[in-house]
């Protein structure tokens, strides 16, 4: 079964019909430059309710080169249960946060020397697209990143949508994929309806053939 990430999450409205649409995973993107920023205290408060209601429910901080400090106040803070290192953090800040952290490449990585980890999901691969830490809407490298899906769980992220999401996992056969643009009516606003479509394409390929 695939897993499901939808990210850049904002309101409590949305991680709902995020959770109600078949999300296993809810992103929340802590990166001041991001449409898709959010307040860390904004956060707590909705991540407060998802921990209390739906506790099966992972919850993931996005960050791009923030403090090891700060990460770890703002995952204390929201009850989050993963960091994923979305900027040009060192692979010794990577170790400082393990075994909660896992790595988002721009790009396929030459190497994963230092990020290793054996815990799901290993990494994320996201499209490289030059000063853009995520949320691009542009598609990664299918076939590269289904070498790599071969050796490691990895979610893919990068430009997918309700129409491409269903060839993205033919393709790579990802550990999971993740969301944030594809599902959305506006910038930093999810669209319930996109979010039903996303997680239906999935399910229809798993119950039909590879």
């Amino acid at each position: 079964m695939t897993k499901i990430k939808i990210c850049g999450i904002k309101t409590l409205k949305d991680a709902l019909a995020a959770i109600q649409a078949g999300a296993d995973y809810l992103g929340f993107n802590f990166y001041p430059k991001s449409v898709r920023f959010i307040e860390k205290s904004a956060c707590a408060e909705i991540t407060s309710v998802l921990k209390r209601e739906y506790p099966h429910i992972k919850l993931v901080g996005v960050f791009v080169n923030s403090s090891v400090e700060e990460i770890k106040d703002i995952l204390q803070t929201c009850q989050l249960d993963l960091a994923q290192l979305h900027g040009d953090e060192t692979p010794d800040i990577f170790a400082q946060l393990a075994p909660r952290a896992f790595r988002a490449f721009r790009g396929i990585p030459e190497s994963n020397a230092g990020y290793e980890r054996d815990e799901v999901p290993a990494m994320l691969i996201d499209a490289a697209v030059k000063g853009v830490y995520g949320g691009s809407g542009v598609t990664a490298d299918w076939t590269a990143a289904a070498e790599l899906a071969k050796k490691y769980p990895l979610l893919l992220a990068g430009g997918l949508t309700p129409e491409n999401v269903a060839d993205a996992v033919r393709q790579v056969r990802p550990w999971g994929v993740d969301v944030a643009s594809g599902v959305e009516s506006a910038p930093g606003e999810k669209d319930a309806g996109k979010m039903v479509k996303f997680v239906k394409e999935i399910k229809r390929l798993e119950i039909g053939d590879w």
